[in-house]
């Protein structure tokens, strides 16, 4: 393995649990303050993504796949909950398209997913 793609992994690791705090803290906003749509899909996104995050940058070491995913699903996950973000505090969004595009890379993350452990299969460890 690189130092590039170790490199790759530790600032996967890192944006896991800046992804889980961020949820975290999503949420109990969303529970102490008026109600938000916003904070509420924060929430969920960072929530649900995080911890799949955490498994991306165990799993990178087993083939690049995984950690092409990972970088993918951290990449949309970070401009999507951006996007909410903004919105929520400042009144406008990072850039027009921002949660779409944020959308699309979790998206293609996860289906890099579904590749990266059909392509594993072949490979012996």
């Amino acid at each position: 393995m690189s130092e590039g793609e170790k490199m790759a992994m530790r600032l996967l690791l890192a944006i896991a649990g800046l992804v889980g705090a961020i949820g975290v803290a999503a949420a109990a906003g969303g529970s102490h303050g008026q109600e938000s749509r916003n904070l509420g899909a924060i929430a969920s996104i960072c929530l649900a993504h995080g911890p799949a995050l955490l498994a991306l940058a165990i799993l990178a070491g087993r083939g690049r796949l995984f950690l092409i995913a990972g970088l993918l699903l951290a990449g949309g996950t970070l401009v999507f909950a951006g996007d909410l973000g903004l919105r929520e505090w400042q009144g406008q969004g990072l850039f027009p398209g921002a949660a779409p595009l944020g959308g699309l890379g979790m998206i293609l993350g996860w289906l890099s997913v579904v590749l990266a452990a059909w392509a594993s299969r072949f490979v012996k460890n």
